[in-house]
């Protein structure tokens, strides 16, 4: 109502004191009413129009955070996703492709003698390794399944799954010791501070479990990975992406459980008090990401104090599912827990479960290798082999990516007379379900084992073709960390196409 008004005394404004203010120059024309002043500052005003859109769609967008109350909803993939969730089998210490998957016969033919002049030598950890004799394998190789694929005597089990696996015998990585290469295994980055492959997962689609966390830590024993909860941690990014290391009992997530004299009644009127002073205290402000989050996070606690101990609870699996597993043995009995809790949290939507298997380097085989890995692949050969079986026979492996590996291979050189150094220029890992191809080899390694030398896969490449099986573009999947678009794969990395369905 007040529009002509306004209009009129800006009007009768201008005409009486716009000449009076411009300056009088002889060479620029100088406006002498109201009409000629708007047409020399149309540019002007168009500015105003522009600045009040983007102002617009500032307010859009801020309205648009705030709705997101939970930000680990689901999220739409970039591409048409193959697998729904994650099981990352990691073999802490580096376990030796050699002895393992990878016969080399010419290493049986050198074996004792140095390592021949036509190699480059390496660099190893240990740094005196390379002028050590060569070790031949004492396993022995037998083809296996519809396949044909080569596995030794260590992993019979496994073995009856080959024609599911996807065998990547060329994988490349740059550390040379246990911290910086398992962080890089990881989060892809020698360096620790960057959020983990599990935590890109949850960030690029949410999760599908609004009841349990969407990223799970599952170990063995006691002893964490070198670099300790760095490997499960979400760097530069929310923690609301970070792993939660799971404990064994019937309270896998300390402090979940209220006590024992607070009643369920109490506990959800506590909550929803906190929440409401968050909302309070978020209203006030346009940027309210952090404490969107910390909400999301006291929902999700409060539900996990009776989906978790659920979760957990193996007692409703029959007899000959526990040991399908290996549950019924002392020496598979943990990674035979770990592996079946694994399927119970896919099951129930888990993004991705990480289960260390040697956690603490138990891998590492410095000397004696024959008792070391005899002992690691005793404890994790069944209940990888039941885990595969399993999710096969409840329609789960399509929907599920199970991925075997550790932070990098052994040497084909001996170290201590009958142990092999750390090897990160050629080893293997392995996938299967989730969008893979079954009973196939990808690349080789060279006569030896030392280096690989057809096909190269480097790490960056083996998280690339991950998330690419989770619908995730690994290009796209971006987060702005210090004015830079950060992402998983850093500067490089693609997808390994061969071994995809």
């Amino acid at each position: 109502m007040f529009r002509p008004f306004l209009v009129a005394a800006v009007s009768r404004l201008m005409d009486t004191m716009i000449p009076s203010l411009l300056p009088q120059r002889s060479h620029i024309a100088t406006p002498t009413s109201r009409r000629e002043f708007l047409r020399c500052a149309g540019a002007g005003f168009g500015g105003l129009a522009l600045a009040a859109l983007l102002a617009r769609e500032a307010s859009a967008g801020t309205a648009a955070r705030c709705a997101v109350v939970n930000p680990l909803a689901p999220r739409p993939p970039h591409l048409p996703a193959r697998a729904r969730s994650v099981i990352f089998c990691f073999m802490d210490g580096g376990p030796s492709h050699l002895d393992l998957f990878d016969p080399k016969p010419q290493l049986k033919k050198l074996a004792g003698k140095p390592l021949p002049a036509s190699f480059p030598r390496p660099m190893t950890a240990m740094g005196s390794t390379a002028n050590t004799p060569l070790l031949e394998s004492a396993r022995k190789f037998k083809q296996h399944g519809k396949s044909g694929l080569w596995f030794s005597d260590w992993y019979p089990e496994i073995a009856g799954c080959v024609d599911d696996l996807a065998v990547i015998r060329s994988c490349r990585a740059d550390g040379q010791t246990h911290v910086a290469s398992v962080s890089q295994m990881n989060t892809g980055s020698l360096r620790p501070g960057r959020p983990a492959l599990g935590a890109w997962s949850l960030y690029g689609l949410g999760t599908a479990c609004d009841n349990l966390p969407g990223f799970v830590i599952l170990t063995d024993y006691d002893n964490d990975p070198p670099g300790g909860d760095r490997n499960w941690s979400t760097g530069f990014m929310p923690a609301t992406y970070q792993g939660t290391k799971f404990t064994p009992g019937k309270t896998p997530i300390l402090y979940a459980n209220p006590p024992a004299n607070v009643a369920e009644a109490r506990q959800r009127s506590k909550v929803d008090y906190i929440n409401e002073l968050n909302r309070r205290y978020s209203d006030r402000r346009e940027t309210n990401d952090s404490v969107e989050a910390r909400i999301a996070a006291y929902e999700l606690a409060y539900r996990m104090q009776s989906s978790a101990p659920d979760a957990v609870d193996l007692s409703g699996e029959t007899a000959q599912t526990q040991r399908l597993y290996g549950m019924d043995r002392p020496e598979t009995a943990r990674n035979g827990r770990n592996c079946l809790l694994a399927r119970r949290l896919v099951e129930r939507g888990v993004r991705f479960v990480q289960l260390y298997m040697g956690s603490g380097s138990k891998w590492d085989a410095h000397s004696d290798l024959d008792k070391n890995h005899a002992q690691s692949c005793l404890e994790s050969d069944r209940p990888i082999a039941g885990l595969l079986k399993d999710l096969q026979r409840r329609g789960l492996l399509d929907s599920t990516l199970v991925v075997w590996g550790g932070e990098f291979g052994r040497t084909p050189m001996s170290e201590s007379g009958n142990g092999r150094d750390h090897n990160p220029f050629g080893f293997t890992m392995w996938m299967a379900g989730g969008g893979v191809k079954g009973g196939i080899v990808h690349g080789t390694t060279d006569e030896i084992g030392l280096y690989a030398v057809e096909k190269p896969a480097h790490i960056h490449d083996i998280h690339a073709t991950i998330l690419h099986l989770l619908g995730l573009d690994h290009k796209k999947l971006t987060f702005l960390h210090d004015g830079r678009d950060e992402r998983l794969t850093e500067t490089s990395g693609k997808v390994i196409e061969d071994i995809l369905r």
